[in-house]
């Protein structure tokens, strides 16, 4: 192994420099010249390597995004682009290839391992949190901070002004942000597309929480059961409550890494490097019970990840 490349795809999400500088700074310790690729694999397509050395990923830990930038590409989801693509890695003489990113990039990287015979690892990058085979990918850490700092704040405006708001995060289809979030913000509803949600039940509960003499209601809505507008209006006809909406957007894929998120990205960063010199390949590096371990590719996709339903339990029971 003596040439490594590395792409950040999809969307960004913070933890991604840190992952790089890990791997570039591993492959260098041992004699291994490391290449970047810029904007995904479109980038890949279009032949945009570089090589990079120490000084290219000095200072970037505490950086968001990804200095490698990312792109969507529609022409990687052809043969003929992922044709392109893989000749590029062999006229580059790349022996293995590192891709950090969600769900769809890393279906990428399975591919030219399986199609091609590509040497490929992957990382988990999304701050959905929904990759089968870690307990956390890198980002989810430091949007699970934003968010809490943004539910925090509206707190206050809601408790001064006896107002009900709904919050809407981000996620995708999977409502580990939004649920995660509730529970450590003190929400009193949230709303996530793995389990049904009764709009009158909220309503009701509500409803008895200004009558006991509480100021402030907050519900925190994932994007994936819908649009929080949408929700506010009935809230707001049903209910009768002075209600808002604070939808957050991409603040939550933003911002310095927490130190946990940089730990987590140079942990799995430098597994890469050592997983694809000691002849692994296929495989996803993930955290699982705190260790850093292998999770075979066809795993990562042959499951689905699901919610804690104990978390669920506690949501309930805490916003009582």
């Amino acid at each position: 192994m003596k040439r490594i490349a590395l792409l950040t795809s999809g969307g960004d999400c913070p933890g991604m420099n840190a992952a790089i500088r890990s791997i570039v700074r591993t492959c260098l310790s041992m004699n291994i010249q490391a290449f970047g690729v810029e904007q995904g694999y479109k980038g890949l397509i279009e032949g945009k390597l570089f090589s990079m050395e120490s000084k290219n990923v000095a200072n970037i830990i505490q950086r968001g995004g990804t200095i490698l930038r990312s792109a969507r590409s529609e022409q990687f989801k052809t043969k003929q682009g992922r044709d392109i693509a893989v000749e590029v890695l062999k006229k580059n003489k790349i022996d293995g290839l590192i891709v950090v990113g969600g769900d769809g990039s890393l279906t990428g990287a399975n591919i030219l391992y399986k199609d091609y015979g590509v040497k490929v690892v992957g990382l988990p990058g999304s701050i959905d949190n929904d990759i089968y085979g870690t307990d956390m990918a890198i980002g989810v850490d430091t949007a699970l901070n934003t968010i809490l700092k943004c539910i925090d704040t509206i707190n206050d405006t809601a408790s001064s002004h006896d107002r009900t708001f709904l919050i809407e995060v981000m996620g995708r289809n999977c409502g580990y942000l939004a649920l995660m979030s509730a529970i450590a913000g003190g929400a009193e509803a949230v709303l996530i597309p793995e389990i049904p949600y009764d709009i009158e039940g909220i309503i009701k509960k509500i409803k008895k929480r200004y009558e006991e003499g509480k100021t402030r209601s907050i519900i925190v809505v994932a994007e994936g059961v819908g649009s929080a507008y949408d929700f506010g209006k009935v809230f707001g006809m049903i209910g009768g409550f002075d209600t808002r909406i604070t939808v957050l957007g991409h603040i939550q894929r933003g911002g310095c890494p927490t130190i946990f998120d940089r730990i987590l990205a140079t942990r799995l960063g430098t597994a890469a490097v050592e997983a694809l010199v000691s002849g692994s390949s296929g495989v996803m590096m993930g955290l699982q019970k705190t260790q850093v371990v292998q999770v075979p590719f066809e795993e990562v996709f042959g499951n689905k990840k699901r919610i804690d339903s104990k978390l669920l339990e506690i949501a309930e029971i805490l916003s009582r």
